[in-house]
C-alpha cells in the first residue's frame, strides 16, 4: 500500500499489491579489472601495480587472460585506497593489512603505525605553517611593482 501527495495534499492509499520494502541490489561478486578501478576509485594501472608489490592477491584468470575480481578484493582496494587518502606509505599500508588478517591479535602495532604517523603530519603541517609565514612575510616586502633586479623574493630565495 503507498500513499502519494498530489497538489500538496495527501492522497488516499493506494493498493499496489507490492510491498513497499526495498532491497538493495547486490553487486556482482565477478568483477573486471575495469569496473573494480570504477567502483574503487583506483587506478587499473595502480591495481596491477598493488598486484605486483604483494599488496593485492593476484586475480584469478579467465578465458582470454583476463583478471577476474571478487568482493574480498574490492574490500581489500577500499581498505588500501583509503589509507593512501590519509598518506599512509605502501610499507604501512602493508603492515595494516598483515595486522588486520589475524582478528584475534591486539591493536598495539596498528595504534603505533597511526601514531607515527600522526607525528609525521603534525611535522608537515608544522613545516608548512613556516612556509606560510615566511611566503607572507616575502610578499609584503614586494608588491610586484618593482623589477626583478631589486625583487627582495628573488633576493631571498637565492
Amino acid at each position: 500500500m503507498t500513499t502519494g501527495v498530489i497538489h500538496g495534499k495527501i492522497s488516499k492509499p493506494q493498493t499496489t499489491g507490492y510491498s513497499d520494502y526495498r532491497v538493495k541490489a547486490v553487486a556482482s561478486t565477478k568483477l573486471t579489472i575495469g569496473k573494480l578501478a570504477r567502483e574503487t576509485g583506483v587506478k587499473v594501472v595502480t591495481i596491477r601495480y598493488y598486484e605486483q608489490i604483494g599488496l593485492m592477491p593476484v586475480a584469478q584468470r579467465i578465458d582470454g587472460n583476463c583478471r577476474i575480481y571478487n568482493s574480498d578484493h574490492r574490500r581489500r582496494l577500499h581498505f588500501i585506497r583509503r589509507c593512501r587518502d590519509l598518506g599512509f606509505t605502501l610499507d604501512q599500508v602493508r603492515d595494516l593489512l598483515r595486522l588486520s588478517s589475524v582478528k584475534t591479535q591486539a591493536c598495539a602495532g596498528v595504534d603505533r603505525i597511526a601514531d607515527q604517523h600522526r607525528r609525521t603530519v603534525e611535522e608537515k603541517l608544522a613545516d608548512l605553517t613556516r612556509l606560510a609565514k615566511e611566503l607572507r612575510r616575502l610578499s609584503a616586502c614586494c608588491r610586484g611593482k618593482g623589477i626583478i633586479a631589486d625583487c627582495r623574493i628573488i633576493e631571498a630565495l637565492s
